[in-house]
């Protein structure tokens, strides 16, 4: 498991290399999922992705590292029992590595300097963190899961798939239902959603939507993740 997340430049990353071999894939395919991921920004970009080269009988190829974050957007297009499985192991591989990287102490000035400023900058954030979960338990109706999507700057559809990929929810017709471990907590209301189609005729669908207590849990798993709201990527 160790294999699948190495230390580079002090974050926890893996290889496009790495996901290819583990997920059984052509490299090429795995490049070419990565230059056509539809990311924001170039600086959101590189702040995913790095890229490198690697050899191969005396010549260099291109390829890519990944944080968490980079390959979370990567392997949600990954799907079936034994890509779930895959993402599964990588997600424990970073959460060890990085609580390795948690314990180290800084043997140099330098480093310790850093891990001050690191220690100051997380500290600077805890007023944003406040304000986002004091907004999300102060409201005790349901929420959409357009609206949590856009507080973590995914597009709906994207947002859908990444809880798909997490094992979280599944989808049943056109409607999202959570996986039998997370039923029956209070997460989630399925309620009826009325609508006229292009005919004109008037449908009726149902969806889902979040209490207070689902949007709460989906902090917390996320958070787990390195998943974070906007307002606290931007802090």
């Amino acid at each position: 498991m160790n294999e699948l997340v190495i230390m580079k430049d002090k974050q926890a990353v893996t290889s496009s290399l790495q996901v290819a071999d583990t997920f059984e894939k052509n490299h090429r395919d795995v490049l070419r999922a990565i230059v056509n991921l539809e990311i924001g920004s170039a600086k959101l970009r590189s702040q995913m992705f790095a890229e490198g080269t690697y050899t191969n009988r005396g010549k260099e190829y291109p390829m890519y590292y990944m944080n968490r974050d980079g390959f979370t957007l990567l392997a949600m297009g990954f799907t079936g029992d034994k890509a779930l499985q895959f993402k599964l192991q990588y997600i424990d591989a970073f959460n060890e590595m990085e609580q390795q990287v948690k314990f180290q102490v800084p043997s140099t000035l330098p480093e310790a300097l850093r891990l001050a400023a690191d220690q100051a900058e997380k500290i600077s954030v805890l007023q944003p963190k406040a304000d986002y979960t004091d907004k999300m338990l102060a409201n005790p109706g349901l929420e959409t899961t357009s609206v949590i999507a856009k507080n973590y700057g995914y597009s709906t559809r994207e947002f859908n798939k990444l809880l798909h990929g997490l094992g979280i929810q599944y989808k049943q017709g056109k409607t999202w239902l959570l996986y039998a471990k997370y039923q029956n907590l209070g997460y989630t209301h399925v309620e009826p959603y009325g609508y006229t189609n292009s005919d004109g005729i008037e449908m009726v669908r149902n969806t889902m939507k979040w209490t207070q207590k689902g949007q709460r849990f989906l902090y917390d798993f996320l958070e787990s993740k390195g998943i974070m709201p906007k307002v606290e990527q931007t802090a």
